[in-house]
């Protein structure tokens, strides 16, 4: 069962690794939960198992913590053999899981850490292939999949006749293909806000915006500030403005000789909340607080993972981040940094890919970069 040396060591009594010297904001706490290399998205079963997709390697694995200490110590590969595996989603006693043509599910039965049953809902031919946004998000609720399909490259116009750049919704048996909504770019998560039916996501903003107006590599005045990455409440019939409109409605330079770039404009649903250009805002989760782990304001805000530029000469991102919601309009209106885990010599400690709520109700969030997998905990004055 146990698969790593650093695991079989924790069991006769070492401490996990510590964490690198991340900027923590005072009352939190982060300690190292899991080691694993190119740690994607994260769900947690109803049993308390943790799983973790890791694309690269094709597979799913299970993680236990079996002494209640924060730290998943014991590891098993769930599923193999899952090349292009990303999102996940526990719902209804399975492991929903999505590939980038292909959604199914699987389950333990005999709880030894691996997948017994196997099954695909949404067989390939259903949902487009790679492409340079290949990670498909997933969502599934009691009666319903969601999934999205990010643009093939960078701001491609394929608003007619292309199911990519979409949100569709499908039945829980993977028949009635239905739209929800459009012009995205590259969502890499969906989830519903607690107690709502809301579906919201969060969406990474197009690169070289500057490019038509001659920048250079090394000179992004245009580019580096622009345009945000968006945090969207996904309504059915809604379209988002990618590629067309990003951000709060100014339009892409090359775009701008369309005929039809003012109904675009006026059509676009802006951004519940923006991000900085380029943090690659990659996942989320929402707090639900429900073991009050966190002071009674964190209710119902979410905690957001921005991997960090790459196509900028900014460096933006590297930080987990609080989103704070209004009780009462159910909408984003502030934001903190919660860690940033850039160090102070400007090389990255972690590059966050995604949020999940642990049944103690701390945050645990992944570093594809570090291989590991942090804890939050709030540890000030409630």
């Amino acid at each position: 069962m146990v698969t790593s040396l650093l695991s079989l060591a924790l069991l006769i009594g070492q401490a996990p690794p510590a964490a690198p010297a991340f900027w923590v904001r005072p009352g939190y706490q982060v300690t190292v939960a899991a080691v694993l290399p190119s740690a994607r998205f994260m769900e947690f079963g109803d049993d308390g198992t943790l799983y973790i997709s890791e694309p690269r390697a094709g597979e799913v694995y299970a993680f236990k913590d079996k002494n209640k200490d924060g730290f998943y110590e014991t590891k098993t590969t769930f599923l193999t053999d899952k090349p292009t595996v990303h999102g996940l989603c526990f719902e209804g006693g399975w492991l929903w899981y999505s590939e980038s043509g292909a959604i199914s599910k699987a389950r333990d039965k005999d709880g030894d850490g691996k997948a017994d049953e196997d099954i695909t809902v949404i067989e390939e031919g259903k949902l487009p292939l790679g492409g340079g946004h290949w990670w498909r998000s997933l969502l599934v609720t009691a009666d319903a999949i969601f999934t999205s399909i990010g643009d093939k490259e960078n701001a491609s116009d394929l608003m007619e006749g292309s199911e990519r750049e979409k949100v569709f919704k499908f039945n829980k048996d993977g028949s009635g293909k239905t739209l929800w909504s459009g012009g995205i770019r590259n969502t890499e998560k969906l989830r519903l806000r607690p107690g709502t039916q809301e579906v919201w996501g969060v969406d990474h903003g197009s690169d070289n915006m500057g490019a038509p107006f001659g920048e250079s590599k090394g000179n992004l005045p245009i580019t580096n500030l622009n345009p945000p990455d968006e945090l969207n409440r996904y309504d059915q019939g809604k379209f988002y403005g990618h590629p067309f409109i990003p951000g709060y409605g100014f339009p892409r330079l090359e775009f701008k000789d369309r005929p039809d770039i003012l109904a675009l404009a006026a059509k676009t649903t802006p951004p519940a909340w923006n991000f900085p250009a380029h943090a690659a805002s990659n996942s989320f989760c929402f707090v639900t607080n429900t073991k009050k782990q966190f002071p009674v304001d964190h209710t119902g805000d979410l905690f957001v993972a921005h991997h960090g530029s790459s196509n900028a000469t900014l460096k933006v991102g590297y930080s987990v981040d609080r989103v704070c919601f209004d009780k009462e309009t159910g909408l984003p209106y502030g934001i903190l940094p919660i860690v940033k885990t850039m160090g102070a010599d400007g090389k990255a400690l972690a590059r966050p890919v995604d949020c999940v709520e642990a049944p103690d109700g701390s945050i645990l969030f992944s570093d594809d970069a570090g291989g590991k997998v942090y804890r939050i905990r709030y540890v000030g004055k409630k």
